[in-house]
């Protein structure tokens, strides 16, 4: 054989990888980039809607137009493309990626799981970085030392998170009555109450479409913004050959300098119109997980960015001969055979548009539910083969009723404009600020580069900010209250979900004393096996006991199950099963600890009974061999048992077969006599075991306390899905044991 010759698989292998790339980067279109490509739309109309006026020289225009093109430049190029996606958490972007790095480097995080066993984990083991700077230690040990400090960075990176949810009603909204109110330069005459109907008939169709999956959604929307691009860039050069090639100058940044020294106030006013030429920048890195670094950058680089520059460059052009079309100049600027089929695409890709932010939405709320952060909902996941794909169907018709009634109350795209323009620069400067921290702490670069990347970028969005915040009183109120409320429930469901596994640690029973009160209680062992799900990774829940000292029985096998959440992305499969055994070896007692990460989609129970049993089995084999018990001591099982039992007993006479879901093969080894109850046990029936909580404030507690607990997160977690369902446990087979804490 020839072993030079490369074989097949490996000559595919590379031109497989471009292939997928490139099919991610044209998913891409109709999922990430809609929202920044639509801009065009609504920036000038926005800019000069305050006291901004033109004058006969060009100044304004030239000064608006570099100062687009600088900030596309400063902020989506460099900022984003270039720096802020290399922060991915192992391929997952958006506030919560920045945040659970950081934990997972520190102890700076008020979310991550301690636990010894979990730094052996393979998605703990980030790549070799530079030596830890002086400057690193000190930022790190301050923070750590400080529960204030700890509990500010939470409610900040909760505070970008609530903006980019807000982003998810505010976008919509903005791009769909943007492209209709286009209507009305060939229909002058029909009335604001149609233009508001048919935006709202939209928006219903857009949300309708979003159980589909952003598999299908990317495809069925990526050939409209294609085409939307290509629209626009043409009719760039067209007007900009057309009216004033001379708008080429306004490239240069001193154009910048003379438009502030004419327009002056009013200049720095107009930036919270000038703002919505960046909405989307982040969903770039908030869809991360959706997609891939390198799509989402080719994508930008070769054909999103240069099309915004030119189209932009043709409608500045238009502008400079015809100031009075000033609030309708994109449309106005469309040459008269093409404005009808430029419109339908127009409309069309404010659809699109809206397809960014939703999806990034459903991202960061999965990873906001998985961290504890965020009420229990449905989370359906839309691809067998790109994980982030997701759909939230709670969330998704929460968003629809608020973008209707957003477009209902305001009507008025100036107004939405100026609420849309505060949410997106905010999340962008929390953004540059957490990467302050990932720089110094997680890359361990000097803490003059993280200055550097902050001042530069953040002072820019800084200017943007109080610009747009001067605006509160025309609109800007609204994205303020939207992520106020936001922000109160997700603190509010973290604030609660702390207290009570605090009261499940601090009331837990030793299992010592449990065994030693069971002949007292006249304790019976019934068939069958026993799956108890608590937060308690050492002793006994109180749950338990409380059932225990009620209904003194319970299952010859019981397996105290603890679910956790971790600060990474994924965990993989043979890494996920944390096994032991607790008590003497015929107690029948183990403990699991199965392991996720916030993107992993939790195991039905059904599967996940399968996979944990045969881990359990593999575990007693293991022990077996190694002819001793291992009671205190948890191990890592990363491949299930195969098992097909041969043993005497059949109803043939032959080897009585006990299998497991899919699994089977000859078992020619003799298999423990643990393994043989267990197999026993298992076929006798399997049970769900939960508890039933009822979370209230102590009476003594303070008011805002019992406020919290009793009024907010009582009304949430009445209002959530419940656990048995999200973990999808069959009802008939679940024993609820209802609990009241006083935390």
């Amino acid at each position: 054989m020839d072993l030079e010759s490369p074989s097949p698989a490996s000559e595919s292998r590379p031109s497989k990888a471009y292939r997928t790339t490139l099919l991610l980067a044209y998913q891409s279109f109709g999922v990430v980039y809609g929202d920044l490509c639509i801009s065009p739309i609504y920036v000038y109309k926005s800019t000069f809607s305050g006291k901004l006026r033109l004058h006969e020289e060009d100044v304004e225009i030239f000064g608006v137009l570099s100062l687009v093109f600088w900030t596309l430049t400063l902020i989506a190029l460099f900022k984003y493309i270039i720096f802020v996606l290399g922060a991915d958490d192992n391929g997952e972007g958006g506030t919560f990626a920045l945040y659970s790095l950081m934990c997972r480097n520190s102890k700076m995080g008020l979310l991550s799981t301690p636990h010894a066993a979990h730094e052996h984990l393979t998605a703990y083991k980030l790549e070799p970085h530079r030596e830890e700077t002086r400057t690193s230690l000190s930022i790190k040990k301050f923070i750590e030392k400080s529960q204030t400090s700890r509990l500010v960075l939470l409610l900040f990176v909760l505070l970008g998170t609530s903006m980019v949810i807000g982003d998810g009603v505010l976008t919509p909204t903005m791009s769909v009555v943007s492209a209709v109110s286009g209507l009305r330069i060939k229909a002058p005459e029909l009335h604001e109450n149609y233009t508001v109907l048919i935006s709202c008939i939209i928006l219903v169709g857009l949300f309708a479409l979003q159980h589909y999956g952003t598999h299908r959604v990317g495809f069925l929307f990526a050939p409209i913004l294609i085409s939307w691009l290509l629209c626009i860039s043409g009719i760039g050069i067209y007007n900009t050959i057309m009216w004033n090639p001379g708008v080429v100058r306004a490239l240069s940044p001193h154009y910048i300098y003379y438009f502030f020294k004419k327009a002056g106030k009013d200049g720095w006013s107009s930036l919270g119109g000038l703002v919505l030429c960046i909405t989307g920048a982040e969903a770039m890195f908030a869809d991360l997980g959706h997609f891939s670094n390198l799509s989402i950058r080719i994508a930008f680089t070769a054909v999103v960015y240069p099309c915004l520059v030119v189209a932009y460059m043709g409608e500045a052009a238009y502008l400079s001969k015809h100031r009075e079309d000033l609030q309708q100049s994109f449309f106005k600027a469309l040459p008269e055979g093409v404005f009808w089929p430029v419109f339908v695409i127009a409309t069309l890709a404010t659809v699109v548009g809206s397809q960014a932010i939703i999806s990034a939405t459903f991202s960061i709320i999965s990873q906001c539910r998985a961290l504890g952060c965020f009420p229990r909902v449905r989370i359906v996941h839309t691809s067998s083969h790109i994980h982030g794909q997701i759909y939230i169907p709670e969330v998704n018709w929460l968003l629809m009723l608020s973008c209707l009634m957003v477009t209902i109350g305001f009507r008025d795209a100036y107004m939405i404009g100026n609420a849309y323009g505060l949410a997106v620069i905010t999340v962008m400067l929390v953004t540059s600020c957490l990467m302050f921290l990932v720089i110094t702490t997680v890359w361990r670069r000097s803490v003059l580069v993280a200055l550097l990347f902050t001042v530069t970028f953040g002072s820019l969005e800084s200017l943007y900010l109080s610009a747009s915040i001067a605006k509160v009183h025309h609109g800007g109120w609204l994205p303020l209250l939207i992520s106020l409320i936001i922000l109160m429930v997700m603190f509010t469901w973290h604030y609660g979900t702390v207290k009570k596994r605090e009261f499940e640690q601090q009331n837990k029973v030793s299992l010592d004393r449990l065994l030693s009160v069971s002949p007292s209680l006249g304790l019976v062992r019934v068939p069958g096996v026993c799956l108890v799900y608590s937060n308690v990774t050492n002793g006994v829940p109180p749950m338990f006991a409380h059932f225990v000292t009620n209904f003194p029985a319970f299952h010859r096998v019981l397996i105290f199950l603890c679910l956790q959440t971790l600060t990474v992305p994924k965990v993989p499969l043979d890494e996920r099963f944390l096994i032991g055994r607790i008590g003497p070896p015929d107690s029948g007692l183990f403990r699991c600890i199965v392991r996720y990460g916030y993107k992993d989609g939790r195991l039905e129970s059904y599967e996940l009974e399968n996979q944990l049993l045969l881990r359990v089995a593999q575990f007693l084999q293991q022990e077996g061999g190694r002819g001793s018990s291992t009671n205190g001591a948890m191990s890592v099982i990363s491949e299930p048992c195969t098992l097909v039992v041969g043993a005497p007993g059949g109803a043939d006479g032959g080897p009585k077969r006990v299998q497991f879901k899919g699994v089977e093969a000859a078992a020619e080894e003799e298999l423990s006599q643990e393994v043989w109850e267990l197999m026993e046990e298992r076929e006798a029936g399997v049970s769900y075991m939960m508890g039933h909580t009822h979370v209230v404030a102590h009476e003594s507690s303070p008011f805002l306390k019992k406020l919290a607990i009793d009024g907010v997160y009582g009304f949430l977690r009445r209002n959530s899905r419940s656990s048995a369902v999200s973990l999808g446990i069959p009802h008939s087979s679940l024993v609820e044991v209802g609990t009241v804490y006083r935390v």
